[in-house]
């Protein structure tokens, strides 16, 4: 039985994207025709579909093409790796769902002039999507110490925790762009703003040099931790890695 192909105005169509975009990722190696006719046009076959599945679903995490291209590069197993994104993707669609149920009642007190429940308005807005990942890297009093030490805080305190981290990624982000060295004074400087805010995350135990390394690479593999820096620009979470590889070299060694 012949194997099913497409044209690159079908794929384009179904996808939601332009000829040119998908001519743009063969050009750049990311996804390649099954094979290009003799009258020039592009065909995909299902093997070009799953490959092309995987490009813009980690296209919506923020990832860049580069970045994307390291992601695939890596994998063997496509319906291993589907079944892992589909298993975020579904957490992410509970979460999304407590969140609309979170502000819809908000609303619904605030307009009604209702008392609104710290419960109700903050449901779905927590950090508890990473417990399986700290349990796994540090065990579970890491996590229930970080998890108590985080229930503890005020909602102001903890709107201040995650506005120092932007702030810290935006200026990575701004070095890079100005095109200063990971190892400079001025980037070891936000560096030790890091250091800083994950000993804070901590609760007050400072990192080793191996940890904070550890760190800044899990930055890099980890597509959410990735789409989280390089949001502010292209490339920036490989560069606050080297950065922090630096940091932990010179003032933690």
């Amino acid at each position: 039985m012949a194997t099913q192909e497409w044209s690159i105005q079908e794929i384009a169509r179904v996808a939601g994207t332009t000829s040119r975009t998908l001519r743009h990722y063969d050009d750049v190696g990311l996804l390649a025709p099954s094979r290009v006719g003799s009258n020039g046009y592009r065909y995909y076959d299902q093997h070009c579909l799953v490959r092309l599945q995987r490009i813009l679903l980690l296209r919506e995490l923020g990832l860049g093409l580069p970045a994307i291209a390291d992601v695939l590069d890596g994998e063997r197993d496509s319906a291993a790796a589907l079944t892992v994104h589909l298993e975020w993707l579904r957490q992410e669609r509970d979460r999304i769902e407590r969140q609309i149920a979170s502000v819809t009642t908000t609303l619904r007190k605030l307009e009604g002039g209702e008392q609104i429940m710290a419960t109700e308005a903050l449901d779905g807005f927590d950090h508890t999507q990473y417990k399986d990942e700290v349990i796994e890297r540090w065990g579970k009093d890491a996590w229930e110490r970080g998890d108590n030490w985080w229930r503890s805080l005020s909602d102001e305190d903890k709107h201040e925790f995650q506005r120092r981290q932007h702030d810290i990624a935006a200026d990575f982000a701004e070095a890079l762009t100005q095109g200063k060295s990971a190892d400079s004074d001025e980037v070891q400087a936000i560096a030790q703003r890091q250091y800083d805010w994950i000993t804070i995350g901590w609760q007050g135990r400072r990192p080793t040099a191996d940890e904070f390394v550890g760190l800044g690479q899990m930055y890099v593999d980890d597509p959410r931790f990735k789409a989280n820096y390089d949001r502010h620009g292209e490339g920036t979470a490989a560069f606050v890695r080297d950065a922090m590889v630096t940091y932990a070299d010179r003032a933690l060694r």
